[in-house]
């Protein structure tokens, strides 16, 4: 019988499990001040991923402008953050 250290039986299960998807979530509010910076944090609202998309929720609209033209530096960042690609759209709400 082969032996596994039990991070490698939680990630084994996290990963073929729907619980992957949930985990990414928090997570990505978790990193999501070190991936944007402090100011784009304080004035998002809301951060989800669903369904490989990043769904961004502010109430600034020069900060919405900002994000749009920032599209495929934030999947970039994230995707790279994870160490895979985890989204391929982002949607500015």
């Amino acid at each position: 019988m082969s032996e596994f250290h039990i991070g490698d039986a939680i990630k084994g299960f996290v990963n073929k499990s729907r619980l992957r998807n949930g985990i990414r979530a928090v997570q990505i509010e978790e990193i999501w001040e070190q991936l944007m910076g402090k100011t784009i944090a304080k004035y998002t609202d809301k951060i989800q991923i669903i369904q490989q998309k990043l769904f961004i929720q502010t109430a600034v609209g020069p900060l919405k402008n900002e994000l749009m033209f920032q599209k495929p530096q934030i999947i970039e960042r994230v995707n790279e953050a994870f160490g895979e690609k985890v989204i391929n759209e982002v949607i500015i709400q």
